[in-house]
Protein backbone atom coordinates (compact mmCIF):
# COMPACT_ATOMS: atom_id res chain seq x y z
CA UNK A 1 0.00 0.00 0.00
CA UNK A 2 1.11 3.55 -0.73
CA UNK A 3 1.96 5.91 2.11
CA UNK A 4 1.60 9.66 2.06
CA UNK A 5 4.78 11.74 2.48
CA UNK A 6 4.30 15.42 3.32
CA UNK A 7 6.83 17.79 1.70
CA UNK A 8 7.42 21.55 1.57
CA UNK A 9 8.00 23.59 -1.58
CA UNK A 10 9.24 27.09 -2.40
CA UNK A 11 7.15 30.18 -1.90
CA UNK A 12 5.79 31.29 -5.26
CA UNK A 13 6.09 35.07 -4.85
CA UNK A 14 9.91 35.43 -5.04
CA UNK A 15 9.98 33.07 -8.02
CA UNK A 16 7.19 35.09 -9.65
CA UNK A 17 9.22 38.32 -9.39
CA UNK A 18 12.26 36.51 -10.82
CA UNK A 19 10.16 35.22 -13.72
CA UNK A 20 8.84 38.70 -14.48
CA UNK A 21 12.40 40.04 -14.44
CA UNK A 22 13.48 37.34 -16.91
CA UNK A 23 10.61 38.17 -19.27
CA UNK A 24 11.61 41.85 -19.12
CA UNK A 25 15.21 40.91 -19.77
CA UNK A 26 14.43 39.03 -22.99
CA UNK A 27 13.61 42.10 -25.16
CA UNK A 28 16.47 44.03 -23.55
CA UNK A 29 18.91 41.30 -24.54
CA UNK A 30 17.52 41.30 -28.08
CA UNK A 31 17.92 45.08 -28.20
CA UNK A 32 21.51 44.80 -26.95
CA UNK A 33 22.24 42.18 -29.60
CA UNK A 34 20.96 44.53 -32.33
CA UNK A 35 22.83 47.56 -31.01
CA UNK A 36 26.12 45.82 -30.27
CA UNK A 37 25.83 43.31 -33.10
CA UNK A 38 27.05 40.67 -30.67
CA UNK A 39 25.82 37.07 -30.74
CA UNK A 40 26.44 36.78 -26.99
CA UNK A 41 23.47 39.03 -26.28
CA UNK A 42 21.32 36.82 -28.46
CA UNK A 43 22.38 33.76 -26.46
CA UNK A 44 21.51 35.58 -23.24
CA UNK A 45 18.07 36.42 -24.63
CA UNK A 46 17.37 32.79 -25.52
CA UNK A 47 18.56 31.64 -22.09
CA UNK A 48 16.35 34.20 -20.34
CA UNK A 49 13.34 33.20 -22.41
CA UNK A 50 13.85 29.49 -21.74
CA UNK A 51 14.33 30.08 -17.99
CA UNK A 52 11.25 32.28 -17.81
CA UNK A 53 9.09 29.68 -19.58
CA UNK A 54 10.45 26.93 -17.33
CA UNK A 55 9.72 28.91 -14.15
CA UNK A 56 6.23 29.83 -15.40
CA UNK A 57 5.22 26.16 -15.56
CA UNK A 58 5.94 25.48 -11.87
CA UNK A 59 3.38 27.75 -10.17
CA UNK A 60 0.33 26.36 -8.37
CA UNK A 61 -2.03 27.47 -5.62
CA UNK A 62 -3.71 25.55 -2.82
CA UNK A 63 -6.81 26.57 -0.92
CA UNK A 64 -7.38 25.47 2.68
CA UNK A 65 -8.05 21.72 2.87
CA UNK A 66 -6.49 21.01 -0.51
CA UNK A 67 -3.44 18.91 -1.36
CA UNK A 68 -1.16 18.71 -4.38
CA UNK A 69 0.60 15.45 -5.20
CA UNK A 70 4.08 15.68 -6.74
CA UNK A 71 5.38 13.11 -9.20
CA UNK A 72 8.52 13.04 -11.30
CA UNK A 73 8.81 10.63 -14.21
CA UNK A 74 6.23 8.28 -12.68
CA UNK A 75 7.69 8.31 -9.14
CA UNK A 76 5.77 9.71 -6.18
CA UNK A 77 7.71 12.58 -4.61
CA UNK A 78 5.38 13.73 -1.86
CA UNK A 79 2.24 15.72 -1.03
CA UNK A 80 1.95 19.45 -0.37
CA UNK A 81 -0.79 20.28 2.15
CA UNK A 82 0.08 23.90 3.03
CA UNK A 83 -2.28 26.41 1.45
CA UNK A 84 -0.97 29.39 -0.50
CA UNK A 85 0.94 30.29 -3.66
CA UNK A 86 3.79 27.85 -4.36
CA UNK A 87 6.42 26.98 -6.93
CA UNK A 88 7.92 23.57 -7.61
CA UNK A 89 9.94 21.91 -10.32
CA UNK A 90 7.47 21.70 -13.25
CA UNK A 91 8.49 18.09 -13.90
CA UNK A 92 7.04 17.19 -10.48
CA UNK A 93 3.57 18.42 -11.39
CA UNK A 94 2.58 15.05 -12.75
CA UNK A 95 -0.88 14.18 -14.02
CA UNK A 96 -3.16 11.18 -13.81
CA UNK A 97 -6.21 10.32 -15.89
CA UNK A 98 -9.25 10.03 -13.66
CA UNK A 99 -12.69 9.09 -15.07
CA UNK A 100 -15.43 11.66 -14.77
CA UNK A 101 -18.71 10.61 -13.18
CA UNK A 102 -20.79 12.33 -15.87
CA UNK A 103 -21.27 10.10 -18.94
CA UNK A 104 -20.75 11.51 -22.42
CA UNK A 105 -23.19 10.33 -25.13
CA UNK A 106 -22.21 10.48 -28.78
CA UNK A 107 -23.78 9.30 -32.04
CA UNK A 108 -21.76 7.57 -34.72
CA UNK A 109 -22.24 7.88 -38.46
CA UNK A 110 -25.06 5.29 -38.35
CA UNK A 111 -27.02 7.20 -35.70
CA UNK A 112 -26.27 4.70 -32.90
CA UNK A 113 -25.69 6.21 -29.46
CA UNK A 114 -22.52 5.33 -27.56
CA UNK A 115 -22.10 6.28 -23.91
CA UNK A 116 -18.63 6.60 -22.41
CA UNK A 117 -16.98 8.26 -19.45
CA UNK A 118 -14.50 10.96 -20.35
CA UNK A 119 -11.31 11.49 -18.36
CA UNK A 120 -9.64 14.47 -16.77
CA UNK A 121 -6.09 14.94 -15.57
CA UNK A 122 -5.55 16.00 -12.00
CA UNK A 123 -3.16 15.58 -9.11
CA UNK A 124 -4.86 18.04 -6.78
CA UNK A 125 -7.21 16.56 -4.20
CA UNK A 126 -9.79 18.10 -1.90
CA UNK A 127 -9.41 17.19 1.78
CA UNK A 128 -12.77 18.65 2.76
CA UNK A 129 -15.46 16.57 4.42
CA UNK A 130 -17.96 15.19 1.91
CA UNK A 131 -21.43 13.67 2.03
CA UNK A 132 -22.51 10.68 0.02
CA UNK A 133 -26.17 9.62 0.06
CA UNK A 134 -26.86 6.23 -1.41
CA UNK A 135 -29.84 5.39 -3.53
CA UNK A 136 -32.76 3.49 -2.02
CA UNK A 137 -31.74 -0.14 -2.16
CA UNK A 138 -34.22 -3.01 -2.12
CA UNK A 139 -32.74 -5.84 -0.05
CA UNK A 140 -33.83 -8.58 2.35
CA UNK A 141 -33.37 -8.28 6.09
CA UNK A 142 -32.16 -11.09 8.32
CA UNK A 143 -35.60 -12.79 8.25
CA UNK A 144 -35.91 -12.53 4.48
CA UNK A 145 -38.42 -9.67 4.44
CA UNK A 146 -37.90 -7.29 1.49
CA UNK A 147 -37.11 -3.77 2.70
CA UNK A 148 -35.98 -0.45 1.26
CA UNK A 149 -32.94 1.16 2.85
CA UNK A 150 -30.70 4.16 2.19
CA UNK A 151 -27.86 5.80 4.12
CA UNK A 152 -25.70 8.90 4.18
CA UNK A 153 -21.94 8.60 4.61
CA UNK A 154 -19.74 11.49 5.80
CA UNK A 155 -16.15 10.97 4.70
CA UNK A 156 -12.90 12.70 3.82
CA UNK A 157 -9.50 11.80 2.37
CA UNK A 158 -6.93 11.03 5.04
CA UNK A 159 -4.06 9.57 2.97
CA UNK A 160 -3.71 11.24 -0.44
CA UNK A 161 -1.23 8.68 -1.77
CA UNK A 162 -3.59 5.76 -1.12
CA UNK A 163 -6.55 7.66 -2.59
CA UNK A 164 -4.66 8.44 -5.79
CA UNK A 165 -2.52 5.35 -6.39
CA UNK A 166 -4.12 2.37 -4.61
CA UNK A 167 -7.57 2.62 -6.24
CA UNK A 168 -8.56 3.65 -9.77
CA UNK A 169 -11.17 6.25 -8.78
CA UNK A 170 -11.62 6.86 -5.05
CA UNK A 171 -15.02 8.61 -5.43
CA UNK A 172 -16.49 5.67 -7.33
CA UNK A 173 -14.81 3.30 -4.86
CA UNK A 174 -16.55 5.03 -1.94
CA UNK A 175 -19.91 4.84 -3.70
CA UNK A 176 -19.69 1.16 -4.61
CA UNK A 177 -18.31 0.02 -1.25
CA UNK A 178 -20.89 2.07 0.66
CA UNK A 179 -23.77 0.40 -1.16
CA UNK A 180 -22.17 -3.01 -0.66
CA UNK A 181 -21.73 -2.41 3.08
CA UNK A 182 -25.33 -1.18 3.34
CA UNK A 183 -26.63 -4.35 1.70
CA UNK A 184 -24.57 -6.49 4.07
CA UNK A 185 -25.85 -4.51 7.07
CA UNK A 186 -29.49 -5.00 6.02
CA UNK A 187 -28.90 -8.76 5.70
CA UNK A 188 -27.35 -8.92 9.18
CA UNK A 189 -30.24 -7.45 11.23
CA UNK A 190 -34.02 -7.89 11.28
CA UNK A 191 -36.22 -4.93 10.44
CA UNK A 192 -38.17 -4.89 13.70
CA UNK A 193 -38.59 -6.76 16.99
CA UNK A 194 -40.59 -9.96 17.11
CA UNK A 195 -39.43 -11.49 20.36
CA UNK A 196 -36.41 -11.14 22.60
CA UNK A 197 -33.95 -8.26 22.89
CA UNK A 198 -32.24 -8.60 19.51
CA UNK A 199 -30.74 -5.62 17.72
CA UNK A 200 -32.98 -4.36 14.90
CA UNK A 201 -32.63 -1.82 12.12
CA UNK A 202 -35.68 0.15 13.27
CA UNK A 203 -35.25 0.03 17.01
CA UNK A 204 -31.49 0.35 17.55
CA UNK A 205 -30.45 3.24 15.29
CA UNK A 206 -27.26 4.19 17.15
CA UNK A 207 -25.92 0.65 17.35
CA UNK A 208 -26.72 -0.03 13.69
CA UNK A 209 -25.08 3.25 12.64
CA UNK A 210 -21.94 2.34 14.59
CA UNK A 211 -21.82 -1.07 12.93
CA UNK A 212 -22.24 0.53 9.49
CA UNK A 213 -19.47 3.05 10.16
CA UNK A 214 -17.12 0.33 11.39
CA UNK A 215 -17.70 -1.86 8.34
CA UNK A 216 -17.32 1.07 5.97
CA UNK A 217 -14.03 2.06 7.59
CA UNK A 218 -12.70 -1.46 7.08
CA UNK A 219 -13.70 -1.39 3.42
CA UNK A 220 -12.48 2.15 2.64
CA UNK A 221 -9.18 2.25 4.48
CA UNK A 222 -7.51 0.85 1.37
CA UNK A 223 -8.43 4.07 -0.44
CA UNK A 224 -7.07 6.30 2.34
CA UNK A 225 -10.59 7.43 3.31
CA UNK A 226 -11.69 8.28 6.84
CA UNK A 227 -15.39 7.64 7.59
CA UNK A 228 -16.58 10.24 10.08
CA UNK A 229 -20.25 9.23 10.25
CA UNK A 230 -22.70 6.84 8.65
CA UNK A 231 -26.42 6.79 9.33
CA UNK A 232 -29.55 5.27 7.80
CA UNK A 233 -31.74 7.95 6.21
CA UNK A 234 -34.56 5.78 4.83
CA UNK A 235 -35.94 2.51 6.14
CA UNK A 236 -39.26 0.93 5.16
CA UNK A 237 -40.82 -2.33 4.12
CA UNK A 238 -41.02 -2.94 0.39
CA UNK A 239 -44.37 -1.88 -1.11
CA UNK A 240 -45.51 -5.46 -1.77
CA UNK A 241 -45.52 -6.37 1.94
CA UNK A 242 -45.97 -2.93 3.52
CA UNK A 243 -49.74 -3.31 4.11
CA UNK A 244 -49.36 -6.78 5.61
CA UNK A 245 -46.62 -5.65 7.97
CA UNK A 246 -48.65 -2.59 8.94
CA UNK A 247 -51.59 -4.78 9.96
CA UNK A 248 -49.24 -6.97 11.98
CA UNK A 249 -47.80 -3.96 13.77
CA UNK A 250 -51.31 -2.69 14.50
CA UNK A 251 -52.30 -6.07 15.92
CA UNK A 252 -49.19 -6.14 18.11
CA UNK A 253 -49.98 -2.63 19.35
CA UNK A 254 -53.57 -3.60 20.18
CA UNK A 255 -52.43 -6.70 22.08
CA UNK A 256 -49.88 -4.69 24.05
CA UNK A 257 -52.47 -2.05 24.93
CA UNK A 258 -55.00 -4.69 26.00
CA UNK A 259 -52.45 -6.30 28.29
CA UNK A 260 -51.84 -3.00 30.07
CA UNK A 261 -55.57 -2.30 30.34
CA UNK A 262 -56.32 -5.72 31.85
CA UNK A 263 -53.38 -5.45 34.25
CA UNK A 264 -54.57 -2.04 35.45
CA UNK A 265 -58.21 -3.19 35.74
CA UNK A 266 -57.28 -6.21 37.85
CA UNK A 267 -55.22 -3.98 40.16
CA UNK A 268 -58.13 -1.54 40.55
CA UNK A 269 -60.63 -4.33 41.29
CA UNK A 270 -58.27 -5.85 43.86
CA UNK A 271 -57.83 -2.47 45.51
CA UNK A 272 -61.61 -1.86 45.59
CA UNK A 273 -62.37 -5.21 47.23
CA UNK A 274 -59.58 -4.68 49.75
CA UNK A 275 -60.83 -1.20 50.69
CA UNK A 276 -64.44 -2.42 51.07
CA UNK A 277 -63.35 -5.28 53.28
CA UNK A 278 -60.99 -3.28 55.51
CA UNK A 279 -63.46 -0.43 56.09
CA UNK A 280 -66.44 -2.79 56.59
CA UNK A 281 -68.44 -0.88 54.02
CA UNK A 282 -69.99 -4.01 52.55
CA UNK A 283 -69.76 -7.73 53.27
CA UNK A 284 -69.93 -9.87 50.15
CA UNK A 285 -69.92 -13.60 49.73
CA UNK A 286 -67.87 -15.30 47.03
CA UNK A 287 -70.72 -15.32 44.52
CA UNK A 288 -71.33 -11.57 44.87
CA UNK A 289 -67.60 -10.86 44.76
CA UNK A 290 -67.39 -12.73 41.47
CA UNK A 291 -70.32 -10.74 40.07
CA UNK A 292 -68.78 -7.48 41.24
CA UNK A 293 -65.40 -8.36 39.75
CA UNK A 294 -67.07 -9.27 36.47
CA UNK A 295 -68.98 -6.00 36.30
CA UNK A 296 -65.94 -3.89 37.19
CA UNK A 297 -63.79 -5.62 34.58
CA UNK A 298 -66.47 -5.04 31.96
CA UNK A 299 -66.59 -1.34 32.85
CA UNK A 300 -62.84 -0.86 32.97
CA UNK A 301 -61.92 -2.95 29.92
CA UNK A 302 -64.78 -2.00 27.60
CA UNK A 303 -63.88 0.05 24.50
CA UNK A 304 -67.26 1.86 24.46
CA UNK A 305 -68.77 3.88 27.25
CA UNK A 306 -70.82 1.66 29.60
CA UNK A 307 -74.35 2.51 30.82
CA UNK A 308 -75.12 1.78 34.49
CA UNK A 309 -78.18 -0.28 35.43
CA UNK A 310 -79.78 0.75 38.76
CA UNK A 311 -81.16 -2.11 40.84
CA UNK A 312 -84.14 -0.83 42.88
CA UNK A 313 -84.67 -4.11 44.62
CA UNK A 314 -82.62 -5.85 47.26
CA UNK A 315 -79.04 -6.89 46.82
CA UNK A 316 -80.09 -10.45 46.03
CA UNK A 317 -82.88 -9.67 43.53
Amino acid sequence: MSKEKTVSVANGWPVLFLTIALYIGVPLCFLGAVINESPAWMVHAVICLGAAIFLSCGFFTLQPNEAQLLMMFGAYCGTVRESGFHWVNPFKLGKKDVPLETPVTRRDSHGIQHTSFSTKQRMKLSLRTRNFESERLKVNDQRGNPIEIAAVVVWRIEDTAQAMFDVDDYENYVRVQSESALRHLANSYPYDHVDGDEVTLRGDCDEVAHALQKELQERLKKAGVQVEEARITHLAYAPEIAQTMLRRQQAEAVISARQKIVHGAVSMVEMALKELSEKNVLQLDEEKKAAMVSNLLVVLCSESETQPVINTGTLYH
